[in-house]
């Protein structure tokens, strides 16, 4: 051990009780761990939400949908096999989609409405893996009464529970002596979704892709064909690939640039916290630093002597520094050690309720990511050693013969 780790160890002690650390050294270190672990825990649980709502907006979107420009996507089997055989590419499925009116006995409301393909749409959209498509398929029998499968809000909404009917009126309609009239027909309700957020359940349908076709008088096109990835973080350079084996005139939409702006949101939050909750660990700095200025100015006769022994001013400046940083990683530790205690009996017993009626969810989702926490970590030490700058410089400063000589 160097001796200004000797002499920075001896002053972290209080001078009556050498067993105990001082009061003033406990506050720092308690100051330094309340803020690391506040911005853990709140970094963590942003980062719960945002996993969350990926989880579910990924649930009900594809990672990245395929389309035309201009022409009817009618040649879309041969695209589906370019897209299934590129490199990433989980699973693929037509889709059609378009808004509509959806009429109950009891109200009205409008809605989108997808076409799906039965066979194929359970591998791209994870939502419709435990939900029964059966009853989406007329089986090749024009008289029946197609089935869709509604959000639960939508239903809810409408008055209906599966086995009753419904009408769905769609824009696109046929033409008559009195101009362009809106479609309609009549579907049974064969099933219901919920994806947990209000924007899918209150607005989405599903009905067979066949019957879709029909009702939007599209002959045999699609809207396009959605891609399901083994790596969503990969989308847009997929994209990238998709579009260049494609060619012009097919383009690709990824899910990262349909909710950019929601996304983004999250992030500039996330940021934003870090930057206030920062500012606890900030003030606990300054309880560092003063902490170091009056350690400096009891102990101007031991720097003096010091200095008269041969101590230099780096060696000086070393010894309040590494008392400094003792303090701080010592509290940054606690803090984190603490931070990831909370967040797993967050995790583990979800004892925080949230209303259901304002949120999505009913409890705080944690994410504790090791990249976050290593970084909450290294901005704690670092502000901790920028406040024993100033002190360290003073003390490095004292010139022993003026301190020996007038007494301070």
């Amino acid at each position: 051990m160097t001796f200004e780790r000797f002499i920075a160890g001896r002053y972290l002690k209080a001078r009556q009780q050498h067993s105990f650390i001082s009061l003033t050294t406990l506050l720092c270190i308690a100051g330094v761990a309340t803020g690391v672990m506040a911005l853990i825990v709140v970094i963590a649980v942003m980062a719960g939400f945002k996993a969350d709502l990926k989880r579910r907006i990924l649930g009900v979107e594809s990672h990245l949908v395929v389309m035309r420009h201009g022409e009817a996507f009618t040649r879309y089997p041969d695209a589906l096999k370019t897209i299934r055989n590129t490199g990433g590419v989980l699973a693929a499925t037509p889709v059609v989609y378009d808004q509509v009116m959806l009429r109950s006995a009891a109200d009205v409301s409008g809605a989108m409405v997808r076409g799906i393909d039965p066979d194929s749409v359970a591998d791209v959209v994870t939502l419709l893996e435990d939900v029964d498509l059966n009853g989406l398929r007329q089986n090749g029998v024009e008289s029946t009464v197609p089935g869709i499968i509604l959000g639960k809000e939508l239903a809810n909404a409408l008055g209906v529970v599966p086995k009753e009917s419904i009408y769905v009126i769609a824009p696109r309609g046929i033409l008559s002596p009195m101009g362009h009239m809106p479609a309609m027909r009549r579907f049974q309700v064969v099933g219901v979704f919920e994806a947990g957020m209000y924007e899918y359940d209150g607005s989405l349908a599903y009905v067979d892709l066949a019957v879709a076709q029909k009702l939007f008088k599209m002959n045999r096109a699609v809207s396009g064909v959605e891609v399901r990835l083994a790596d969503v973080d990969s989308a847009n350079d997929v994209a990238g690939v998709l579009t260049e084996k494609l060619g012009f005139p097919y383009w690709t939409r990824t899910w990262m640039q349909l909710n950019r702006n929601l996304f983004s949101a999250l992030k500039l939050e996330k940021t934003v916290m870090f930057i206030i909750l920062a500012l606890i660990i900030l003030v606990a700095a300054f309880n560092i630093a003063s902490s170091l200025i009056m350690m400096v100015m009891e102990k101007t006769h031991d720097i003096a002597i010091l200095k008269a022994m041969g101590a230099t001013n780096h060696s000086v400046r070393k010894i309040f520094v590494l008392k400094g940083m003792a303090i701080g990683t010592t509290g940054t530790a606690l803090g984190v050690g603490l931070g990831y205690l909370l967040c797993f009996l967050l995790k583990r017993y979800k004892f925080i309720e949230l209303p259901g009626d304002v949120y999505y969810l009913s409890t705080l989702p944690v994410a504790l990511n090791t990249a976050d926490v290593a970084s909450i970590a290294l901005s704690a030490l670092v502000i901790c050693f920028v406040a024993t700058l100033y002190p360290s410089g003073q003390a490095a400063k004292l010139d022993p013969v003026a301190v020996v000589r007038y007494g301070g």
